[in-house]
């Protein structure tokens, strides 16, 4: 006579897929409960204009994050993308207040489209230091960033004194205008700053995800050894994620500028954190290897749209930063988390 057995249905399975949706989906369910939150608690935050202008601030620590993403998945980091920031708004601010020649006795005032690609130029230069260091001589990350970040501030500060420049929208008379589209132009209603975010995540999300070069920076941050016997090219792979680095931080830095109309040696400071909370939040590996442009996003939206809510609701600015420290020691314990179980 055949033993037929029925077994109950465990839910463990269930319950496990359900908590693992949510630990990689993090972000994402953080960014809805904040919009829900300060929802409730301010009548003016669910609105499509406060939306614009959060994403308009969100746009900064966005055009940061993605080049900070880019570091950490080769198993990097980058400590100066704050002083680049700074560092590429004076040096846009010194152009358009015109070049002296005084062998000459001229006055040169640039286009804006020359400033724009000077100061890109700018921060690729800086990224290429830190990636050559890093790369050729052995420097490791920290050092290396930590120390341009001194030097980078402190050019800022040298060229400056200490002052900021004011009064960027240049002078028709001149043809140097229009540097303060970038800050306050809109297209259909959406502000420039967003629309340059959303062409850079766009851009470097398909370069990760469909490009040779986005597969050898994820092997190159998997096992840099490996990768290297398998005939990737770990040093211009590690300079060339520096070098985009100072590519978005100085396009950081013009967006930036514009917005305040003014450039200061100051600005940026203590903004490579951010960035790193952002990439962090978005659930990448600090070890290297793992992460997405769409989560760095994610990351970038919930420290901005946190931040700007806790302006509106007159949260103390002490205050904010312990919320936003706590959500960045949370999401490090949730990231330790997920790959302490999965591995490298």
């Amino acid at each position: 006579m055949a033993d037929i057995t029925t077994s109950k249905p465990t839910t463990g399975g269930s319950s496990m897929n359900i908590g693992k949706i949510l630990l990689e989906g993090r972000a994402f369910f953080a960014l809805v409960a904040i919009i829900i939150v300060f929802s409730i608690l301010s009548p003016v935050y669910f609105s499509v204009g406060n939306f614009l202008i959060m994403s308009s601030h969100v746009a900064i620590f966005g055009l940061l994050a993605i080049g900070m993403l880019l570091v950490i998945l080769n198993g990097g980091i980058d400590l100066s993308v704050g002083s680049t920031l700074g560092l590429s708004g004076v040096v846009a601010g010194y152009l358009m207040q015109g070049v002296e020649i005084p062998a000459a006795g001229v006055i040169l005032y640039p286009p804006v489209w020359a400033v724009v690609l000077l100061t890109i130029c700018l921060g690729a230069f800086v990224g290429a230091i830190n990636g050559v260091l890093i790369a050729f001589f052995n420097v490791p990350a920290f050092v290396a960033t930590l120390g341009m970040l001194y030097v980078a501030r402190g050019v800022a500060l040298l060229m400056t004194n200490g002052l900021t420049y004011n009064n960027l929208g240049g002078d028709a008379a001149l043809g140097n205008t229009g540097f303060d589209w970038l800050g306050f132009n809109r297209i259909g209603g959406v502000p420039i700053g967003v629309i340059v975010l959303a062409l850079v995540a766009l851009t470097v999300g398909l370069v990760l995800a469909r490009t040779a070069f986005g597969r050898w920076l994820y092997a190159s941050g998997g096992n840099e050894r490996a990768a290297e016997l398998s005939g990737v090219p770990t040093r211009k792979v590690k300079v060339s994620v520096y070098v985009l680095s100072g590519i978005c931080a100085a396009i950081a830095g013009l967006v930036l500028s514009s917005q305040l109309t003014s450039a200061g040696p100051t600005a940026g400071t203590t903004y490579e954190l951010t960035a790193i909370a952002a990439v962090v939040i978005g659930g990448a590996a600090l070890t290297g290897g793992r992460g997405n442009v769409r989560g760095t996003m994610l990351g970038a939206f919930v420290i901005g749209f946190l931040s700007d809510g806790l302006v509106i609701i007159g949260v103390s600015a002490y205050w904010q930063t312990v919320f936003t420290g706590a959500v960045i020691v949370l999401a490090v314990l949730l990231n330790s988390l997920q790959y302490g179980r999965t591995g490298r």
